[in-house]
């Protein structure tokens, strides 16, 4: 049985604010326990979300895509208004948090992808290259993992 979020609707049920918001609705129970999002219960215990919390569950959603920790989307969704609808200047002040990291994760990423096929200094020396780039795992001297990946990007022309 679909039950379908009207535009014109202040509150959705658990089960409209899913189906609208394209999640299961044991997750939004979870993101209430997690603190990400709030709802009021009525007179029979049911919970009502307010619209609003369409916009907060679809950043929960995008943030989990590029990996953020749920801690730090507590942290960005803390930053918004309780008792009214989030404006473009609220959104735009809890972006603006994130970039720095954003910019960093795709820096790390963009490294991934460039290494993944040649050494990423962890250290296996399996591949015929490794001994090369890393003779001896002199990168193991350096503390545990991927080295090269837990460095910042080598710039142009450095290794």
């Amino acid at each position: 049985m679909s039950s379908h979020l009207s535009w014109q609707a202040e509150e959705a049920t658990v089960g409209e604010l899913a189906e609208r918001a394209g999640v299961a609705a044991s997750a939004l129970r979870y993101y209430e326990r997690e603190g990400l999002i709030r709802s009021r219960r009525t007179a029979g215990n049911q919970r009502r979300y307010g619209r609003d919390t369409l916009r907060r569950v679809a950043f929960i959603r995008a943030a989990q895509r590029l990996g953020m920790p749920l801690a730090a989307v507590r942290d960005a969704l803390g930053m918004l208004p309780e008792g009214r609808t989030p404006t473009r200047e609220d959104w735009a002040r809890v972006s603006a948090c994130w970039r720095e990291d954003l910019d960093a994760r795709i820096r790390l990423m963009q490294q991934l992808r460039d290494h993944l096929t040649g050494c990423i200094g962890c250290g296996c020396l399996s591949l015929d290259v490794c001994a090369l780039a890393n003779p001896q795992d002199r990168l193991g001297e350096e503390g545990p993992g991927a080295r090269r990946l837990a460095l910042p990007a080598a710039g142009p022309g450095e290794e």
